[in-house]
């Protein structure tokens, strides 16, 4: 157990990852035992390994990229992890609040949120489950910075169709769900279908169409939903806002209605509901109603600009796991 510079404690450890037979993963899983069990210096790991410091540098960073070592940060003086306890108590939601400060850019915060839901999602993912994704900025970000966790038998879903009248959209959503199939070695089921479609009937009918029912049945047996809350009023511009996917009197309408935000291109008012949005019965996106129904609904918010929609997503139950920048947090607990 070591003090960190917050004053909370934490401690580092080797998890039960079977080890590789390769010369790189033994010296790896060595180097590690040595640096985090033992607190020896990497120039003695070096000596004893007869190799360079820098080479013990990357050996060591490949135990953590791989999965060979763990660390956990005790609450017990953390102001993030005591906001989080907070929020939790008061939402009845598991909350996890990214450390941040006033100074970072609206991309530095992304990446450090994003950076924070890829280390959790990496517990979280196991063997034979069935992950919905949605695509989005914020999801770009995430998938990024996944690191390698390998299952068997999972499978990753696309929640919502991405065509647009500008774009197919396809390779954008598609790279974001390689990611998570390459993070997971899971297999990948794309939905490739657009984001609305133009009339509601031309759902209904595609609905009934054999290769959509498939995916959508895949759908139904998700164990998770990782997504984030799409906002117009976001300092990064949600995806949906702004590339290409609703016209000017549609923006406008949601805006007249009281939209705060949306799950997949499925709108909701500061309620949490979804009824009376004319434009949900053409988004390809799971009905809240189904995603309810999901066990865990893993979102990600980066910025305040989500806040009206942080607030109408938990007033109507959609999250059990969320996680979000210290920022908006406060934002969030000051009511």
């Amino acid at each position: 157990m070591m003090k960190s510079s917050s004053g909370g404690t934490y401690k580092r450890g080797l998890t039960g990852t079977s080890v590789q037979s390769t010369p790189k993963a033994k010296d790896a899983l060595r180097a590690a035992q040595l640096y985090y069990l033992q607190d020896m210096k990497m120039e003695v790991i070096a000596k004893e390994l007869g190799t360079s410091r820098s080479t013990v540098s990357r050996l060591l960073s490949h135990a953590k990229r791989t999965g060979m070592v763990s660390i956990s940060i005790s609450p017990s003086a953390n102001m993030s992890a005591l906001l989080g306890n907070q929020l939790s108590e008061h939402y009845g939601v598991s909350f996890n609040v990214v450390p941040t400060d006033g100074n970072m850019d609206d991309s530095e915060l992304l990446s450090r949120v994003a950076a924070h839901a890829a280390y959790l999602l990496g517990g979280m993912v196991s063997s034979s489950m069935t992950v919905g994704v949605a695509w989005g900025s914020t999801m770009q970000a995430v998938s990024m910075a996944l690191g390698s966790h390998p299952t068997h038998d999972t499978q990753i879903v696309q929640l919502n169709g991405a065509a647009n009248p500008v774009t197919s959209g396809v390779r954008y959503a598609n790279d974001i769900l390689t990611r998570f199939g390459q993070a997971f070695t899971a297999r990948t089921e794309q939905f490739p279908v657009p984001a609305f479609f133009d009339r509601a009937s031309t759902r209904e009918a595609m609905w009934q169409e054999t290769s959509i029912r498939r995916v959508l049945q895949v759908q139904k047996e998700m164990n998770l939903a990782v997504f984030s809350l799409g906002s117009a009023g976001s300092a990064v511009a949600s995806q949906v806002y702004r590339g290409g996917y609703l016209t000017k009197a549609e923006t406008q309408e949601l805006h007249e209605i009281g939209v705060v935000g949306d799950v997949a291109t499925v709108f909701f008012d500061k309620d949490g509901n979804s009824s009376n949005i004319s434009l949900n019965a053409r988004s390809t996106g799971p009905n809240l109603e189904a995603l309810l129904k999901v066990p865990t609904r893993f979102c990600v918010v980066a910025g305040r600009g989500k806040l009206q929609a942080v607030r109408g997503a938990l007033k109507g139950g959609l999250i059990t796991d969320l996680v979000i920048d210290e920022g908006t947090a406060l934002a969030l607990l000051d009511g």
